[in-house]
Formats: structure tokens, C-alpha cells, sequence
């Protein structure tokens, strides 16, 4: 029974992973997620599991199964010493893909770093800036892989570790990205982005999310037990003229004017839009406490990039 644990632990870590990597219509991300929570139920396994995991993901292990080497265990095993005029070209798709990257072309940077890559393996910064156009790209799983890489070529590379922390956390995995962000601190103890970010992913671990709470473990509860933000919404939500407006827009029967047959109109979401930033006024002045502490709920939940962004 352990070995299948830990085979349906390698099956949902890898459908874990295409979740991440993007690319998959709506109704297919629903089926994997189905998927998993069919797994984890049936196998008494999950994602936290970390003690299951297997030296090799699913892929690699298919790969050798195929007779295909993993490009990693390649890599390792058969060093590459590029010659002057590759490391040259190397460095120029990797400046290149630094200028993509501020230009927020962040596939078309994955693409100059993996071209770098190909020319001279053997640098870690190449991996690690790729891993960080992968973590823009919402492909977390892609990002942590880069970053095993960089480390593995240059183990004292504090950005690496760093990068690997937001990836982690993005992943939620907050025990592990305290780990690696602990590392970058001890690599790079001035670093005030990595102290930052190592308090948040500490605090995170300690939270329990709530069953009615909101994405990021924020406290819908209780918001809608505040008695103050509920009279102000109910308020906000008997008036006539947001009643119409929003009876309009659902129904697409009448506009702001009570004309028939035709669509919403501009006015009428400005108007929605108006109505709702003086509901967000009236809680500044009635609850200003309300609107602070919901203002450092957000603010405490999203690790800082930083000085991450910046690439070599």
C-alpha cells in the first residue's frame, strides 16, 4: 500500500504541475482538479504529503522508461564546455531576454533564456531568470525546476533560493519556501525583500483557513458578521436606482431610462460604478477601522517580488 501511495502521489503531483503550466481551457483545468480530489480521496494522500515523493517526477521516470535520458541527469553526467563564441551568443540571448522581460514579453523571454541554455548549461543565472519569467507566467512548477537547477550548479546563489521561495509559496507551500528563503537570507543576510517574504510565508504557515474564508485565507466570515459593513451593503442594496441598474444589467430588458429591448449602457455601469465608490466612502467614514483591517489582511498575503525582478 505504500508504494501505491506513493505512485498516486507522483499521479497528482504531476497533474498539479499541468495545472500550472498553463495552456488547458476551463472546462479541462475542472476535470484535473476533479481528478486530483478523486485521487487524494481514494488514497488517502495529498499534495502535503512530502514524505511520499520520489526522487524522480512521473515525466523523468517516463522519460527512462522510454529510453529517453532526462535532460538533467544528461546535463550532470555529460558536462558541456562551450566554446568562446557559444558563451558569447549565450550572454547575448540572455541580455535579450532581459529586455523582454521589461517589456512584460515574458513567453518570448522564456525562449531567449532557454536558447542561452541550450549554448552554456553550466550557468546558473540563465536558469534562475528563466524561473522567474516561468513564475510570470503563472507556470510555478516550471519556476521551482529552474531554480533546483541553478542551485545545483551554483549552491551559494542566494537569488535562486529567493526565487525559489515565491515560487514555492505561490505553490502554497509555505514550509518549504520558508526553507529557501532562510537560505537566501544566509547567503544574502541584508536582503530586506527575503526578510520580508520569510515573514509572510512564516505567518502563513501558521494560519488555519477558514471553511468560509476567501482566497488567501481572508476573513469572509467575518466581514459578513461585521454588523456595520452588513447595514451599509443592505443599504447599498435597497437603493432604487442600483436596484434598477442591476435588474437591467442581468436582464438585458430595460436601461437606466426604462427603455425596452436594449442592452446595458455605459452610463448605466458608470452609474453602478459611482454607486459603489460611495458605498466604499461611507465605510471610510462610518468603519475606518473596518477598511484598515481589511487593507492589512490583503497587504500581508502577497510576497513581495522586488528586488526579484531584476534580472543578471
Amino acid at each position: 500500500m505504500a508504494d501505491q501511495k506513493r505512485l498516486a502521489y507522483s499521479i497528482i503531483q504531476f497533474l498539479h504541475d499541468q495545472l500550472q503550466n498553463g495552456g488547458l481551457s476551463p472546462d479541462a483545468q475542472e476535470s484535473l482538479e476533479v481528478a486530483i480530489q478523486c485521487l487524494e480521496t481514494a488514497f488517502g494522500v495529498s499534495m502535503e504529503d512530502q514524505g511520499l515523493a520520489v526522487s524522480q517526477t512521473l515525466p523523468e521516470i517516463f522519460e527512462a522508461a522510454a529510453g529517453k535520458e532526462p535532460e538533467h541527469i544528461r546535463t550532470n553526467s555529460e558536462p558541456i564546455t562551450p566554446s568562446e563564441d557559444d558563451i558569447a551568443e549565450a550572454e547575448r540571448l540572455k541580455t535579450e531576454g532581459n529586455e523582454q522581460m521589461k517589456a512584460e514579453n515574458f513567453e518570448a523571454a522564456v525562449c531567449f533564456y532557454g536558447k542561452a541554455i541550450e549554448l552554456n548549461p553550466s550557468n546558473a543565472v540563465y536558469f534562475c531568470n528563466r524561473a522567474a519569467a516561468y513564475s510570470k507566467l503563472g507556470n510555478y512548477a516550471g519556476a521551482v525546476r529552474d531554480c533546483e537547477r541553478a542551485i545545483g550548479i551554483d549552491p551559494n546563489y542566494s537569488k535562486a533560493y529567493g526565487r525559489m521561495g515565491l515560487a514555492l509559496s505561490s505553490l502554497n507551500k509555505h514550509t518549504e519556501a520558508v526553507v529557501y528563503y532562510k537560505k537566501a537570507l544566509e547567503l544574502d543576510p541584508d536582503n530586506d525583500t527575503y526578510k520580508s517574504n520569510l515573514k509572510i510565508a512564516e505567518q502563513k504557515m501558521k494560519e488555519t483557513p477558514s471553511p468560509t474564508g476567501g482566497p488567501g485565507g481572508f476573513d469572509l466570515a467575518g466581514l459578513l458578521n461585521n454588523p456595520g459593513f452588513m447595514s451599509m451593503a443592505s443599504n447599498l442594496m435597497n437603493n432604487p436606482q442600483v436596484q434598477q441598474l442591476m435588474s437591467g444589467m442581468i436582464s438585458g430588458g430595460h436601461n437606466a431610462m426604462g427603455a425596452t429591448g436594449a442592452s446595458p449602457s455605459t452610463n448605466d455601469l458608470a452609474s453602478l460604478i459611482q454607486a459603489g465608490q460611495q458605498f466604499a466612502q461611507q465605510m471610510q467614514q462610518q468603519n475606518p477601522e473596518l477598511i484598515e483591517q481589511l487593507r492589512s489582511q490583503i497587504r500581508s498575503r502577497t510576497p513581495s517580488a522586488s528586488n526579484e525582478d531584476q534580472q543578471e
